[in-house]
């Protein structure tokens, strides 16, 4: 597995990840249309401040990762297609982007009812930091 720079290519893949209803209710995060989805992954990859990787795993994309600042915190998110779910994808690539973006503290943040997500983020030294009702706020310290 590794991460690499989104490719124009990877956006069909991205796309179909974001659009599929099941996972979009494990994340707690609406799919966009295409057009806005278009125009996000736009503004992603024309902002050189921001990590924003494809997720490529037995070759094939699996997803994608990303850290950036957000109001002064270091943020972490990442988006793994359901058919990589439970296959240690999601860990070795919040793993990998956490080599590479070297900014501590990192914030992600995790529906609350997404107890796999937040699994992979204790499995790579994430702790609690917030419980709300619909989220966490999970913080990698060191």
């Amino acid at each position: 597995m590794r991460l690499r720079p989104v490719e124009d290519a990877d956006l069909d893949v991205l796309f179909a990840h974001e659009s599929d209803p099941e996972a979009a209710a494990m994340a707690g995060f609406p799919s966009r249309d295409r057009e806005r989805f278009e125009a996000h992954w736009a503004r992603l990859r024309s902002d050189e401040s921001l990590v924003t990787r494809t997720v490529v795993a037995d070759g094939r994309v699996a997803g994608n990762i990303g850290s950036w600042p957000d109001d002064g915190q270091q943020m972490l998110g990442y988006w793994i297609g359901r058919e990589w779910w439970g296959r240690g994808v999601a860990t070795r690539a919040v793993a990998l982007v956490l080599e590479e973006v070297r900014v501590r503290p990192v914030r992600a943040h995790v529906a609350v009812h997404n107890v796999a997500s937040v699994r992979v983020l204790e499995k790579c030294g994430f702790r609690r930091e917030e419980e709300g009702e619909e989220e966490l706020v999970l913080v990698l310290d060191d």
